[in-house]
């Protein structure tokens, strides 16, 4: 005869005598905390999220924003800051960091077993890569914080510019900047989670990830506007979604349309840049998440038998 008991609301539960473990929203939280603990107590981890971003903006504005203002003169039509200009690739840069370190991870967990244990677990497969995700975009919503505020406190420092210049569209483009970076994100997330799942060894996923990382933001307008780069270049940038990551999040700092790679005139202003690319990125990341949830069922179906 069949018997079902549950203990508590949201706690593990029996049916026929088989522990079948939280609730979906239960076995995501539980995740969620486990990634958010583990970051916190990787000390390099921290680090990373604290200089990375330091170093990227004092550098390049000190080798590029002497030599960079024709550019983007000619480009913006208007004498801009190369802070301002830059703190956007340092945005999208430091979210791809993050994204890249989501594989890393999840090939750590397989080379400890600990994947191999949650899978054993009765913890609900789309909850492993739900609250994983949710803890990779923690932790990009906090970089991209601290990156916004150094940049103010760049530009502070070398114009004495106010925060109404620095961001023109004001606190709603400020929540559209995090929103952006979460987005772009997703793809990258997806990609280095496919490149662990199907290489399963940590150095292979650092290359897969390394591979594309630099060379997709010097192949787009991150530094440069594109119209300085050479044309082959400039064909590269049209279909790399770091164009578009970064154009949107420095359209909703100009407060202005500034994609070129593409002629947009469907909405107006700024909205111009940036739906086009919200569509583009999220079409990307539903893709790549699709890619990877299969590969990761594969992977938790062949583990488990």
């Amino acid at each position: 005869m069949s018997t079902t008991a549950e203990r508590e609301p949201g706690r593990e539960r029996e049916i026929d005598g088989r522990a079948v473990g939280n609730s979906f929203a239960g076995d995501v939280w539980v995740t969620l905390k486990r990634w958010l603990r583990k970051n916190l107590r990787n000390p390099f981890v921290v680090l990373e999220a604290l200089l990375t971003p330091l170093i990227f903006l004092v550098l390049f504005t000190e080798v590029f924003g002497q030599i960079t203002g024709d550019a983007l003169r000619d480009a913006l039509g208007t004498d801009v800051s190369y802070v301002i200009y830059l703190t956007p690739a340092i945005v999208i840069l430091s979210a791809m960091e993050a994204a890249g370190n989501s594989g890393i991870g999840l090939v750590d967990d397989m080379e400890s077993g600990m994947l191999e244990k949650v899978l054993v677990s009765p913890t609900h497969r789309g909850a492993i890569f739900l609250g994983k995700a949710l803890a990779d975009v923690l932790r990009i919503v906090v970089q991209t914080g601290m990156i916004l505020a150094l940049g103010y406190a760049v530009l502070w420092i070398d114009t004495g510019g106010s925060v109404g210049t620095y961001v023109e569209t004001g606190l709603p483009g400020l929540v559209g900047i995090f929103a952006i970076a979460v987005v772009f994100s997703l793809w990258f997330a997806a990609f280095s989670n496919i490149a662990a799942l199907v290489t399963r060894d940590h150095e292979s996923t650092v290359i897969w990830a390394n591979l594309l990382q630099y060379p997709m933001l010097f192949l787009s307008s991150a530094f440069l506007p594109i119209e300085v780069l050479p044309e082959w270049m400039q064909v590269l940038a049209t279909y790399n979604p770091v164009t578009y990551g970064v154009d949107a999040v420095r359209a909703l700092m100009l407060g202005r349309d500034v994609l070129t790679v593409i002629d947009v005139t469907a909405f107006s202003g700024v909205w111009n840049t940036v739906v086009p690319a919200v569509a583009a990125l999220g079409a990307l990341g539903l893709a790549l998440c699709g890619i990877a949830t299969v590969l990761l069922y594969r992977t938790s179906s062949s583990r488990v038998d």
